[in-house]
């Protein structure tokens, strides 16, 4: 971490700047390219005009000789004409004087016939000149040019045009015209200039900008920042604005508001279980400091075997009200279970039906399956599970619990029914809230801590089923859902049975 900070001390930490140096660099790639592009396809066409400037004085300089005229020194270009025999240039101009070529002429004599009327391009060398001045305008000397030529063939000509030319009779001409790249660099190098500096204000502007772009669209933003940092626990109701425009700032704020309502729902579902075990635990509580008090205020009066077994069953009731939050807290922290144990749903359920203690009223509890069924999880959590659900139906039934275990398709469904008064349809869900109870006349000894069923559903849940409530013309109708689990094999059946077995006897 400390080996980077360095590195980030450099770089700009605002979104603003950052946007405003990525559109800046993409810019000045781009317009590097497209410089460099221009740059190129400008020389070329300068390059270009220069060839068709030379190859129309070259065709001027051939339709003169043609004439048997001697052309003028005063030219645009530099040229020189020279001749088969002869060692001075039949005619030159346009800076080529300063090779003195009526001394020498200074490009080659015609080696070899060509076709006349032709003309060729090709670099030649300039040769130096020993009184080289670097300072002139045209300085040519010891440089490479491309020079076009063109031939001519004396013996086309009259007498009288090859005397007014001063070669022989048989001699071949050749016309030299040296294309100058000076123009072509100069276009180029004005361009050159133009473009950096049109670039520069480009890239100026682009970042400016990209720069107060991004700071508009980040307005939303830096309200959104503002009005989720006022959130506070004791008042997480404040809500984020949400723009008209439709964009990613609109979904942004959105998400923001569902997940304030998310932690509010939170913080008031805490705040209200909090005082809902409070009021549950003072209950108990309560009973047993009266009866504790009364007993010692009044020693000689009190019945100690009725205050013991007082203070038992309270105390018990305290304990699995404190065992059930303990659960209800494991299971909002969304622990994975213990591992992919394959359990057979059928042969607990049948263990239970034999095992639970039916003691305080006559209830017939019985269990109908036809095959076993099996589903992944943890055995556990399954039994307390189905033991929630038998202690529900225990508490509200007149005479009868049925537990019913059907494979359909890819599910396992169990049910748990009751023949006892029911449940309302509007309160079909509220039952599995924490703490709720539906028989408030009765009274709390009776009734359960009202955690029961809140428990079994988040069990469901943590093995990928539901727990729902079904509707029925007597009594309430749990039905849980299961994934089914292929049948395992045969060590797989008898491990379950051993360890339902090994449950058994421990109880």
């Amino acid at each position: 971490m400390n080996a980077t900070e360095p590195r980030r001390r450099w770089w700009p930490r605002s979104v603003r700047a950052r946007a405003a140096l990525a559109a800046a660099s993409t810019a000045a790639v781009i317009l590097v390219g497209i410089g460099w592009w221009v740059h190129r396809d400008v020389y070329r066409e300068s390059t270009q005009v220069a060839e068709k400037q030379a190859e129309t004085q070259l065709r001027a300089l051939a339709d003169q000789l043609n004439e048997g005229v001697v052309p003028v020194r005063r030219s645009a270009m530099p040229y020189e004409v020279v001749a088969t025999g002869r060692r001075t240039a039949v005619a030159y101009g346009g800076g080529m004087d300063a090779f003195d070529p009526g001394t020498r002429h200074v490009l080659p004599a015609p080696s070899e016939a060509r076709e006349p009327g032709g003309w060729t391009i090709r670099p030649i060398r300039m040769p130096v000149r020993r009184d080289d001045n670097p300072r002139d305008r045209l300085n040519m000397a010891g440089e490479t040019y491309m020079v076009m030529s063109a031939d001519i063939s004396a013996d086309e000509l009259s007498g009288d045009k090859v005397a007014a030319l001063g070669v022989a009779a048989d001699a071949k001409l050749r016309v030299y015209v040296v294309v100058l790249p000076h123009t072509a660099e100069a276009i180029t190098k004005t361009t050159d200039r133009l473009l950096l500096r049109a670039g520069l204000v480009s890239l100026v502007l682009i970042a400016a900008v990209a720069y107060f772009a991004v700071r508009i669209a980040l307005r939303p933003v830096e309200a959104i920042r503002v009005l989720t940092a006022s959130v506070t626990a004791s008042d997480p109701r404040e809500r984020v604005t949400v723009p008209a425009t439709g964009h990613e700032i609109t979904a942004l704020a959105t998400t923001i508001n569902t997940t304030l309502q998310r932690l509010d729902n939170a913080a008031a579902q805490q705040r209200r279980f909090v005082a809902d075990a409070a009021h549950e635990l003072r209950s108990p509580l309560t009973t047993l400091l009266a009866s504790l008090e009364v007993a010692l205020a009044y020693p000689e009066r009190t019945d100690w075997p009725a205050a013991a077994t007082t203070a038992a069953r309270q105390t018990r009731r305290l304990h699995a009200l404190a065992e059930d939050l303990l659960l209800l807290a494991r299971l909002d922290t969304r622990t994975p279970t213990a591992g992919p144990e394959t359990v057979d749903l059928t042969a607990l359920a049948s263990r239970l039906t034999e095992q639970y203690p039916l003691t305080e009223r006559p209830l017939t509890l019985t269990c109908d399956s036809t095959a076993p069924a099996h589903a992944h999880g943890n055995l556990d959590e399954y039994e307390r599970l189905l033991r929630n659900l038998i202690d529900n139906a225990a508490r509200h039934a007149a005479h009868r619990i049925q537990i019913t275990i059907r494979n359909q398709d890819a599910w396992v469904v169990l049910t748990v029914h009751d023949d006892g008064p029911g449940v309302p349809t509007d309160d079909a869900e509220r039952i599995f809230e924490r703490f709720v109870r539906l028989d408030d006349a009765r009274s709390r000894d009776h009734g359960g801590t009202g955690l029961g069923l809140a428990i079994a559903r988040d069990l469901a849940h943590r093995h990928r089923g539901t727990l729902t409530l079904t509707p029925r013309t007597l009594g309430a109708c749990f039905q849980l859902r299961l994934p089914r689990a292929p049948t395992p094999g045969r060590e797989m059946t008898r491990f379950t049975a051993a360890a339902l077995r090994n449950r058994k006897t421990t109880r």
